[in-house]
């Protein structure tokens, strides 16, 4: 019988193995640590959601709360993989939770009192900064923001133009020369005073309660639509905060919108340029009085050819802002919280 030979060393037996080996340990932490330093390009295991997305609203932005218990998302906005509730008792099974802040308190004790590893907490408004309050109780509490502003990780405008293909204007029979809808009168605000100015050179047709003329919800775009002009005057002056002054009584009612707000270039980042008068666009109000009597009907016409190319889409449903928040959430940053959100919402 054979004797067994001894084990003998050699170049390419057990020595390079182990260089394999260590070159393999190398690689893998590489590897891991790669993922340590980026953890947005791990697994994304921290990021998955089961189908589909649950979206908790804490408590609905308006009143009269709708019923979500159907697909709303998939029925009415045709988005997929998409569930609200209003359930809180789901919020160990939600993916996402929305605070409006109207319905927030200055103190934290009507939030949950933990969030889920992966649950991402929004702050939504469609107010201006002038008319919120008690945002410094907020920090250090939210993943994301919503609001009409176009950089917020969730925008919300409160109406945009959509594209169309009727090659048609509409302007309704005009029987007066301006019109102003206006429930909430303050003299220290900027539009009191302007339309104050104003008013010494042009009449001014003005409903609402403030005048204790208000109109009913089915008559204010046929009321409104009657007057060549509008003052879309907002209520306060901030970036991006373009009301439904702007697409509802003006635009979508059939007359040209007189603005008051933020700069004529922010506007333009929303409408062609030739379809709103901006009261900055004068050297004074009489100015623009005087712009606005003796308009002839050709120049009036050209302010309404944006109708060729583009329809009002207003944002009225707070189902569909919520909803949207599905189709923005593969590309919203995970696991970010807002140090100082007031700071941010007054920049």
């Amino acid at each position: 019988m054979p004797r067994a030979l001894p084990l003998r060393w050699s170049p390419w037996g057990w020595p390079g193995m182990k260089a394999l080996f260590t070159a393999g340990v190398f690689v893998t932490t590489l590897w891991n640590l790669r993922f340590f330093l980026d953890p947005s390009k791990g697994s994304g295991k921290e990021f998955k959601h089961r189908e589909p997305l649950m979206i908790l609203v804490w408590e609905w932005p308006s009143k009269q709360v709708p019923n979500v218990s159907r697909d709303v998302c998939h029925e009415l906005y045709s988005i997929t993989g998409c569930q609200l509730t209003t359930e809180r008792q789901l919020l160990h099974q939600a993916d996402v939770v929305v605070f409006p802040h109207s319905r927030l308190q200055p103190g934290r004790d009507k939030l949950p009192k933990e969030r889920l590893p992966g649950q991402n907490w929004v702050w939504v408004s469609l107010e201006s900064p002038s008319n919120t309050r008690a945002l410094a109780a907020w920090n250090k509490t939210f993943n994301w923001v919503m609001t009409y502003r176009q950089d917020s990780d969730i925008f919300i405008p409160y109406g945009k133009l959509v594209p169309n293909r009727s090659a048609t204007v509409n302007i309704p029979a005009k029987t007066n020369l301006v019109s102003w809808v206006i429930s909430n009168y303050h003299r220290t605000q900027k539009r009191a005073e302007v339309y104050e100015n104003l008013s010494r050179y042009l009449h001014v047709n003005i409903y609402g309660k403030a005048n204790n003329k208000p109109l009913c919800k089915d008559c204010l775009l046929s009321t409104i639509s009657k007057s060549k002009f509008y003052l879309a005057f907002e209520n306060s002056i901030h970036r991006d905060y373009i009301t439904e002054k702007l697409w509802r009584n003006s635009l979508l009612a059939g007359t040209v919108p007189v603005v008051l707000g933020p700069p004529r270039a922010n506007y333009e980042q929303f409408v062609p340029a030739d379809s709103f008068i901006h009261v900055n666009d004068f050297g004074s109000l009489e100015e623009l009085a005087t712009f606005l009597k003796t308009m002839n009907s050709s120049r009036y016409r050209q302010f309404f050819a944006w109708q060729r190319r583009f329809s009002v889409k207003l944002y009225t449903d707070w189902r569909e802002r919520i909803c949207a928040i599905c189709t923005a959430y593969p590309r919203l940053p995970h696991g970010r919280l807002y140090p100082d959100l007031q700071s941010w919402f007054n920049s």
